[in-house]
């Protein structure tokens, strides 16, 4: 006898009230309280950029202050791909909080075209570049370059956009707490 057990199964229920993107510069951030807000939910999913890009597993390219146009090219392939497992997930009633370092407004807005339609909350987590800096140097992940300069592109090319969390002398749950509170 056949196993019927997926049969006639939903996937899709009531959609979920938000879709986050969580943005901001290496070491703002945004990976630890993406995950810690994605679990205030009863359904919560965290979309990690980085992971997403680590699914490219043969000729990665990360961007570079440089030009790199295929490091450019993957930064939106894997902006689209977050936004497809958000769109997912908010369909089945998930509530999904993508990650990503996002400092340019054509990087924002491509985000945005992708996730057209979505209720979509923007939190910019802008810690000071001092504060970054101490997280940078205390975590295992090590970065090739100074990234700090990214810092005041973001706070030139996204001012007025989104949400902005000054996260320099918050916790993880007070982080959690104010970007909840604003709801």
């Amino acid at each position: 006898m056949p196993d019927t057990s997926f049969q006639d199964q939903t996937v899709d229920t009531e959609p979920a009230p938000y879709v986050f993107l969580v943005v901001g510069i290496p070491g703002s951030g945004k990976s630890s309280v993406s995950a810690a807000l994605a679990r205030r939910f009863p359904l919560g999913a965290h979309i990690e950029g980085d992971h997403l890009q680590d699914l490219i597993v043969s000729g990665s390219r990360l961007p570079k202050p440089e030009e790199d146009l295929e490091a450019d090219r993957q930064l939106l392939l894997r902006a689209r791909n977050g936004a497809v497992l958000a769109r997912s997930f908010h369909a089945a009633g998930v509530v999904a909080v993508i990650d990503d370092v996002v400092v340019r407004r054509a990087h924002l807005e491509f985000y945005r075209e992708q996730l057209k339609g979505l209720p979509l909350r923007l939190i910019v987590l802008a810690p000071s570049v001092e504060v970054v800096s101490r997280r940078l140097t205390a975590r295992d992940k090590v970065l090739a370059d100074d990234w700090s300069f990214l810092d005041e592109a973001m706070r030139g090319e996204l001012a007025g956009e989104g949400e902005w969390f000054d996260s320099s002398d918050l916790s993880l749950d007070e982080t959690v707490d104010a970007i909840l509170a604003n709801a």
